[in-house]
């Protein structure tokens, strides 16, 4: 069998054999072909490279998960190990206080007690124990109860220990502002700003802007100025270890190193630094150590 085609010149004609036939129709098949497996194993790597990329994502963020979770109950082991701490701590410094007390006390105060069943409490929380953060949880908060009162205990006896010292007559016993009760107290709360539970280590007074701020107690202004979280500030010393603070002021009336008496007017009341809003943040402390600034003013 022979085919006939016409080339550019039709007067002359060329003629195919079947076997050239054949070999096009082959390679034109093969061509097809190679073409078709190449397209199936381009696809098939696109599935293969695509199908690892998300299990390795996934992978990616199940560790990490487990990290963040490893991290999260490693955070409340060291937090409960703290707060053991602290508990001892304080009961120690409780039963010394209360044996000076039993010396010194007079009137009609009595030596307070610790109303709460002695339990025996390890030194530190072990970060390898098999417990739950739920199960984490739940103890922090009865060891955040159990600090809470005897931070109550301590701070009450201390009081009664410093108002029948020499510094009785030296105690910031006035109000600094001329409102009738604080709208946030001394001790653990949840923090307005930050949202978690945190120490208070003073009272707040919800004081309109502008609002005279008074020295609870006579002394030298060891410091005014402005930090982050006070704001504008003054700080008091007293005498004897005592200090005072009178934190988120509007204007400063004096400067370090003034002199002041108490009831004198020492600033203006206002919204600077780490605040919600206009109020004076007011804090005692002896030693360096805070105080329920309630248990000093004059009822």
């Amino acid at each position: 069998m022979r085919i006939l085609y016409l080339g550019k010149n039709p007067r002359k004609t060329k003629a195919l054999s079947i076997n050239a036939i054949l070999l096009i129709l082959f390679l034109f098949v093969w061509l097809n072909i190679a073409l078709t497996y190449l397209y199936i194993e381009y696809k098939k790597k696109t599935f293969i490279e695509a199908y690892e990329d998300n299990r390795i994502r996934s992978q990616s963020n199940l560790d990490s998960g487990d990290i963040d979770y490893a991290n999260n109950l490693r955070t409340y082991a060291d937090q409960m190990g703290e707060l053991y701490s602290r508990i001892i701590r304080i009961d120690s410094q409780t039963e010394r206080l209360q044996e000076i007390l039993k010396k010194q006390i007079v009137g009609k105060d009595k030596v307070p007690k610790l109303n709460e069943k002695k339990e025996k409490l390890p030194e530190k929380i072990s970060k390898n124990n098999n417990l739950t953060g739920n199960h984490l949880k739940k103890e922090i908060t009865k060891l955040m109860a159990k600090v809470e009162v005897r931070e109550e205990l301590y701070n009450t006896m201390e009081s009664i220990l410093l108002k029948q010292s020499v510094l009785k007559d030296t105690l910031p016993s006035l109000k600094p502002v001329n409102i009738p009760c604080c709208s946030s107290r001394y001790g653990w709360r949840n923090d307005p700003i930050l949202g978690i539970r945190k120490f208070h280590e003073g009272i707040d007074f919800s004081a309109a802007h502008g609002e005279e701020i008074k020295a609870t107690a006579s002394g030298i202004v060891i410091e005014a100025g402005r930090a982050v979280d006070y704001g504008k500030y003054v700080k008091i010393k007293h005498g004897g270890g005592l200090e005072t603070r009178y934190a988120h002021a509007s204007k400063l009336l004096v400067k370090t190193g003034d002199l002041v008496s108490k009831g004198e007017v020492i600033a203006l009341v206002g919204n600077t630094g780490r605040s919600t809003g206009p109020h004076l943040h007011y804090e005692i402390r002896f030693k360096g150590n805070s105080l329920d600034p309630l248990k000093y003013l004059k009822k």
